[in-house]
């Protein structure tokens, strides 16, 4: 395929959320096929959250790139899964911030290691990417040390270069907020700076997505994990889980703050003790009562990672855990229940289900 042809692929059937200040939600609900999401780029071939990854998910067809959002010491927005940045970063050899290794509470856990806050964005940028799981993805490691850490901005420009949209998470708002460093006032800066008109809002908390209702058109989706609760919640002594969020009254609830709730696949295919798929809730059409959208996370293609009915291959090979499993199938059955998107690792793998060659 050309690239041409490509772009014209990648660009077809766009749904444009409009950036206008209202506190009534826009409706992100739509009939049309399910939106690509390259999950921190397309992570499944280049080290996540660089540049790199997101231009190669551009190309493989993503609708959206994912940029997770933590913020630097001179609150800056920048691309990293975590606030914490030994694993994805050459940080822990670099003498001269030897210093800066410590120990925080992050959502109610310690962690140690090395801080985004900690840095300030000249820092952060004299720093390299890597691979954060080489054992998993060995290929990967080629591309370690010749990345940058980008900003939000950085990301955002790329999109718009591109013409396809981007998909913010906001990591820790609780605690950055606790900080000084709140996420989500530079969030919708930047996003009103560039007039970004193709983007999705995301979070595992409830409360900024509350909070930026009132500021923001764009489509807001409320992040739900397997187990646990929001940790806003937690912070608040609130007794409801993600477990209550799932339920019809749940979904009304969220259907009041956000246009959509993005789930792990569990919630929508469980598995069972043996590893293997068990029939499928009724969270798509729950949710879709309730007028929200319904994305899915994380479509992976090694074995490892996916249930045991679409791995493939020689369970006793050594390469069994990471070589590619039946990803095309096992995200086919999930279009087949009425998602209306899929976060994935290799956005080539989710162009060709949703575009019907797999």
């Amino acid at each position: 395929m050309t690239q041409r042809r490509l772009w014209g692929k990648v660009l077809a059937g766009v749904t444009v959320a409009v950036v206008l200040i209202s506190s009534e939600p826009v409706a992100a609900h739509s009939p049309k096929e399910p939106v690509v999401i390259g999950h921190r780029g397309a992570s499944a071939h280049r080290p996540e959250h660089t540049l790199l990854s997101y231009e190669a998910a551009i190309a493989m067809g993503a609708d959206y790139i994912e940029p997770d959002l933590v913020s630097t010491k001179d609150h800056v927005l920048v691309a990293r899964h975590e606030n914490e940045i030994s694993g994805t970063t050459d940080v822990a050899a670099r003498p001269e911030f030897a210093g800066r290794r410590t120990t925080k509470t992050i959502d109610g856990r310690p962690v140690t290691g090395w801080f985004t806050e900690d840095f300030t964005l000249a820092e952060l940028k004299t720093l390299r990417a890597k691979e954060r799981i080489p054992d998993l993805r060995p290929d990967n490691t080629a591309f370690d040390g010749l990345a940058e850490i980008p900003t939000f901005e950085e990301v955002v420009q790329l999109a718009q270069r591109h013409r396809v949209g981007v998909y913010p998470e906001t990591k820790h708002p609780t605690y950055f907020d606790s900080v000084g460093l709140s996420l989500e006032e530079p969030l919708l800066e930047i996003l009103g700076r560039y007039r970004v008109r193709k983007a999705f809002i995301q979070s595992f908390e409830t409360a900024n997505l509350r909070e930026m209702r009132s500021k923001t058109r764009l489509p807001l989706i409320q992040l739900i994990t397997f187990g646990g609760k929001p940790y806003d919640w937690t912070a608040s002594g609130d007794p409801r889980t993600y477990d209550d969020m799932v339920k019809p009254q749940g979904l009304r609830e969220v259907a009041a703050y956000a246009n959509g709730v993005g789930v792990d696949t569990r919630r929508i295919l469980p598995v069972g003790a043996d590893g293997r798929l068990l029939p499928p809730t009724t969270l798509v059409k729950d949710a879709h009562r309730a007028r929200l959208d319904v994305h899915i996370w994380t479509i992976r293609n090694e074995n490892s990672q996916l249930p045991l009915d679409h791995r493939l291959g020689n369970p006793a090979s050594p390469v069994y855990a990471r070589a590619t499993g039946d990803v095309m199938g096992f995200l086919a059955r999930l279009v087949s229940l009425g998602i209306d998107g899929a976060f994935c690792d290799d956005p080539a793998m989710g162009r060709a289900v949703i575009s019907g060659r797999g």
